[in-house]
């Protein structure tokens, strides 16, 4: 019978041939999720031999995560801003970058504060459910095109306890007439659309190319699509003195500011991440 350490490494070695970054924390993420345990506490458990069950989950989940189908997507769950979310194929992985957004919101705004916030793009719900956990008296709409987003977005609501707090729309935002499912007067628009160039999509991890939904990565065509989509409605539907905030995409930064400017939005900020990179941007609407 395979112990823990001896499943371990030929599980690492494994996802190593097949080209895996980090094949080990890779191995024992997966291996800790069935034995249901937190990854380091499988140091204290080296010797315990795997059952048959066990060996075959993880043996089939080990074959998956050779063929780069992202971890996340294999254990159905991740974790963003302290909380978990359960995330399937139909929704992008929620990424630590995204945590600044939210961050920022967070630190412009009290607790205790009742803002009407609307999310555009929510996928997982992942940016709508943290700030409803965290600014709990807002009124929160959260709109996708996907049906199937929709969804896994509304289950991480129930999940989190905040379901009662948001309201999920199936919306195109393309569309002309779309904002007629929305009220007006928003205190906060925030949105983290799909930013790759059409150009750059297939330069992409394949873990990325291969598994998630390419509509929630690239608009098909530049990159700055949705920034311009998405300012011209929140000049329409956001409060005087109401807020717009963004994510967006390496080097993209000065050139979604000129569409906030164009736009007539004041005040604008970039924030960056742990790389160094503007990554959030805030406008205001006068």
């Amino acid at each position: 019978m395979l112990t823990v350490l001896e499943s371990i490494k030929l599980s690492a070695e494994y996802l190593k041939n097949k080209g895996i970054q980090s094949p080990r924390i890779n191995a024992e993420l997966l291996l800790a999720e069935i034995l249901n345990c937190k990854r380091l506490d499988l140091y204290l458990s080296f010797d315990k031999p795997l059952t048959e069950n066990e060996i075959s989950k993880y043996r089939e989940w080990i074959r998956r995560r050779g063929k780069f189908e992202p971890l996340q997507y294999i254990i159905g769950k991740t974790e963003f801003y302290g909380l978990t979310f359960l995330i399937n194929k139909n929704v992008l992985i929620p990424r630590q970058e995204t945590e600044i957004l939210v961050e920022t919101i967070l630190n412009d705004y009290e607790s205790n504060g009742i803002q009407k916030i609307l999310d555009i793009g929510t996928g997982s719900g992942n940016i709508a459910i943290a700030l409803a956990k965290f600014l709990p008296n807002s009124h929160i709409t959260a709109v996708d095109i996907s049906t199937d987003a929709i969804t896994v977005a509304k289950k991480n609501a129930q999940l989190n306890s905040v379901d009662k707090l948001i309201q999920f729309i199936i919306l195109d935002i393309t569309k002309e007439g779309s904002i007629s499912q929305l009220q007006s007067s928003y205190d906060i628009i925030v949105s983290n659309p799909p930013y790759i160039p059409l150009n750059e999509y297939k330069t992409l991890q394949k873990e990325i190319t291969d598994y998630e939904p390419i509509y929630a990565v690239t608009d098909k065509e530049n990159g700055f699509r949705f920034y311009k989509i998405i300012s011209n409605l929140s000049q329409k539907l956001l409060n005087k003195y109401g807020k717009l905030y963004f994510e967006v995409g390496k080097e993209q930064a000065k050139f979604v500011k000129k569409i906030m400017i164009e736009n007539n939005f004041k005040n604008i900020k970039t924030k960056k991440d742990y790389l160094g990179i503007e990554r959030v941007l805030t406008g205001e609407k006068l």
